[in-house]
């Protein structure tokens, strides 16, 4: 309890301090989800799948189509095939997209709150600036994808994020920090082996029996984070912060790098 009201403390400050980094993407604050253009469709499944024969082939024979700002929220796309498409700005908020492939596709700035994603496939699809919170991506596969998306309350149990970059975008803030967010998101079992997380946002993330095999964790936030269990064999450290995170056992930890390096070390708490 004393270290919630502590991290709430923080947090109104980090407000005050950098009100654009700590809203940047916080875009629900001003969005009416339940507005025709969040919560209704303009295709039916049968005129998606139909847009989605009719797109053009390139010389590998893969099709690309362009859904950019479609509304299609509350539909059932499951099992439809995306792959290389072009997603950027779509509404599929509440969609169920179970076993979907969306592997090499544009997602930039789409809207999934409370999609299904379950075992859907993104293996190197662009996330930047997506809205995904509450969303289920359970079994689901963004191996090497590239997200800044805002994954707050999403439950990832078992996904595979191997060689995924959810690092901060320093090239580009004029919107603030982009970055991944997992704010109380459920990782427990998945697979982030390699994955670049620096500055990616987990704070009170469960990552129980996760493996986070040679993760850039520098300058992460962790604070609060479970991370019994986690294999950190070869994860770095540096400048993570770890206040009132639940560690793994001493031998877990001493395959790491430059845990003495991480910051708030002395708050964490340790496996009885």
């Amino acid at each position: 309890m004393l270290f919630r009201l502590a991290f709430a403390l923080v947090s109104v400050t980090a407000l005050l301090v950098d009100p654009i980094d700590a809203v940047s993407q916080d875009m629900l604050r001003s969005v009416d989800l339940n507005s025709p253009e969040m919560s209704t469709s303009e295709m039916t499944r049968a005129e998606v799948e139909a847009l989605l024969k009719a797109a053009p082939q390139d010389a590998a024979g893969q099709r690309s189509a362009d859904l950019q700002g479609k509304w299609l929220s509350h539909l059932d796309l499951s099992g439809l095939d995306f792959s290389g498409s072009n997603l950027r700005l779509v509404k599929l908020n509440r969609t169920s997209l179970k076993g979907a492939r969306f592997d090499r596709a544009i997602l930039n700035q789409a809207w999934l709150i409370d999609a299904d994603l379950t075992e859907a496939s993104l293996v190197k699809a662009s996330l930047l600036g997506t809205q995904m919170q509450r969303a289920r991506l359970g079994g689901a596969d963004l191996s090497g994808a590239r997200i800044t998306a805002d994954l707050s309350g999403a439950s990832l149990i078992g996904a595979k994020l191997a060689g995924a970059d959810l690092s901060a975008d320093m090239r580009n803030q004029s919107m603030g920090l982009m970055r991944g967010v997992l704010k109380s998101a459920d990782l427990k079992n998945a697979d982030l082996s390699g994955a670049n997380l620096s500055r990616a946002d987990l704070d009170f993330a469960k990552l129980q029996n996760a493996n986070l095999a040679n993760c850039n964790l520098n300058h992460a936030d962790l604070a609060g984070a479970d991370l019994s269990d986690a294999n950190l064999a070869g994860a770095d450290f540096t400048a993570t912060d770890l206040a009132s995170a639940l560690l793994p056992s001493a031998a877990a930890l001493a395959g790491s790098r430059n845990l003495d390096k991480a910051r708030n070390l002395n708050l964490a708490r340790r496996p009885r």
